[in-house]
């Protein structure tokens, strides 16, 4: 079974995209192998503001740049860190 669905995409698609795609399909394998493998977005987020207090949130947003720099340490990118300042901000009341 796997097999013919190997060889339907290999007379469908272009080789190209065949080879580009198993070649990302090795690198996330590898990633994933070797547990070097991030995290989507979304689950970062939610790991670093969801068991916050608003006092928290307030802590962190007073004192951003040194968060910044933790976060960077940990490998986020700047997008994923406006977000979870976003995110912040939206745990204070007011």
């Amino acid at each position: 079974m796997q097999l013919a669905e190997l060889q339907k995409y290999l007379e469908e698609l272009p080789i190209e995209e065949v080879l580009s795609g198993l070649k990302f399909a090795r690198n996330r394998w590898s990633a994933k192998d070797s547990g070097t493998l991030r995290v989507g977005r979304k689950s970062i987020i939610d790991k670093e503001t969801s068991s916050v207090t608003a006092e928290q949130a307030r802590w962190r947003l007073r004192n951003w740049k040194m968060m910044i720099a933790s976060y960077r340490r940990r490998g986020y990118s700047y997008p994923t860190i406006s977000r979870i300042k976003k995110r912040l901000a939206g745990k204070i009341p007011g």
